[in-house]
């Protein structure tokens, strides 16, 4: 018997029985449906989770601290010099290695100030900024030029008004970075005394220290209500930044920077912080104990996505498991109208015995007859899906997780062909045990059946 005549023969005898056909492909598609959903909410509940965590910065970037380093008051301090840079970017999977060196300045514009901090980073390390206006420093530029933050003007105020911009996004100060430059004091300490008047011995008169204009290159993209990495950041190129700090300090110790147990400046910049660019993900935790065993402290967002990953799959695990039983009371169905299927054809099977039917045919055509009842059922349960999936995220989604972008319930075509799959897989085995006790039925005792 030809495939084509078993199929002919497996969706007439569906046909005959109609409504005991249907009520059995609705419990596939039931259990379908319930399974898909289940696994859709955890699909999204982990890709949100990692949209989340990547909007606070790159899930490729490693930030490594000095720690205990730092302490001048350490009888070996570690230092992160340039030397150590190097050492970081001949690990294996590490791309490029940013170190961060920060100016704590006072910055200045019409009635408006702040106090800020000035990020000096390789130019490598800007590419990975997303701008809404401007563009990013040119390549050796020795004049410092700012890429601003989005929600850096939420921390400039009038010093007169004591206007809170702070807490109130509605209300911005008038500071415009792109069209008017910035005054910038560099020299924090002798601009406060010089407003006191006198050094702290109380004697000694201050000169106010030395205003310099800096210009703005480009804004980070956001609005100011939309936080990311960059959001409270400026950032200008690290050796532009280090020929500034070296003009305007000459030989006296540079704010922020060790000295030696004499109080002198040291003859190299150190750093406190630097950014290791990672090649993949799936390289990051590694890399990230190569550092740690260098002796120094090295933290990622990878590690906050792979403890919300193991959470996600209990999710998902628990989710599956509940639309697994739906599907597993379809499949007692499936095998259930089986058996009935074979109770009322047992003539007809012993017929077919007699006139030397191969005993696989018989047993392909149940099989046949019951993959086709998880087809229907699997394909009615995804498109079933796809309508629950769009009220979840219309309407559950947006009432209970506003704050959280993207849909909850997300439905990959991966999961879709799956889920088709797995019915079909059910609805044969289902139908396996049934198929078996067709071909051991007696050809006369089924012919004498009535």
């Amino acid at each position: 018997m030809r495939f084509s005549d078993l199929l002919s023969m497996s969706v007439n005898n569906l046909r005959r029985r109609k409504l005991r056909t249907f009520l059995t492909v609705l419990g596939v598609w039931i259990g379908t449906a319930s399974i898909v959903v289940m696994v859709s909410l955890g699909i999204g509940f982990n890709e949100l989770t990692m949209e989340q965590i990547a909007s606070y910065g790159s899930l490729t970037e490693i930030t490594i601290y000095s720690g205990e380093g730092m302490n001048q008051n350490d009888k070996d301090p570690k230092y992160m010099t340039d030397d150590v840079i190097k050492q970081f970017e001949q690990i294996d999977h590490v791309s490029a290695v940013s170190p961060l060196l920060e100016a704590s300045v006072l910055m200045k514009q019409g009635a408006y100030e702040s106090q800020a901090n000035l990020t000096g980073v390789t130019q490598e390390y800007m590419k990975n900024i997303t701008l809404k206006e401007g563009k990013l420093p040119d390549p050796g530029e020795k004049k410092l030029q700012m890429v601003v933050g989005n929600m850096v003007i939420r921390n400039f105020s009038n010093p007169k008004s004591h206007t809170d911009y702070f807490s109130d996004p509605t209300k911005l100060p008038d500071v415009d970075f792109m069209n008017r430059p910035m005054f910038v004091i560099f020299d924090t300490d002798a601009y406060y005394q010089s407003q006191s008047g006198t050094t702290p011995d109380g004697k000694t008169p201050v000169k106010p220290p030395k205003k310099y204009l800096l210009t703005t290159s480009g804004l980070v993209k956001g609005s100011v209500e939309e936080y990311n990495s960059y959001s409270y950041n400026i950032y200008v190129d690290i050796d532009a930044l280090k020929v500034q700090l070296k003009q305007i300090f000459k030989k006296k110790p540079i704010p922020n920077q060790p000295t030696t147990k004499k109080g002198k400046p040291y003859n190299y910049f150190i750093y406190n912080q630097a950014v290791v660019q990672v090649d993949d993900m799936k390289n990051v935790s590694s890399v990230q104990k190569a550092i740690t065993d260098l002796g120094f402290q090295a933290n990622s967002n990878m590690e906050w996505l792979e403890q919300s990953q193991k959470q996600a799959k209990m999710v998902q695990a628990l989710l599956g498991g509940i639309g697994a039983v739906s599907l597993f009371v379809a499949a007692i169905g499936i095998a259930n109208t089986m058996m009935m299927s074979i109770y009322e054809r047992t003539k007809e099977i012993g017929i077919l015995k007699v006139l030397g039917c191969d005993m696989k045919v018989i047993r392909n055509m149940f099989l046949i007859e019951s993959g086709f009842i998880g087809f229907f059922g699997g394909v009615a349960g995804i498109t079933f899906s796809y309508g629950i999936s769009v009220l979840i995220n219309k309407f559950l989604a947006s009432r209970f997780m506003p704050d959280m972008p993207g849909d909850l319930s997300r439905i990959p075509l991966w999961l879709s062909m799956t889920a088709i799959g797995f019915a079909i897989f059910v609805g044969m085995a289902a139908g396996f045990f049934p198929a078996l006790r067709a071909m051991k039925l007696s050809p006369l005792a089924a012919i004498r059946n009535e």
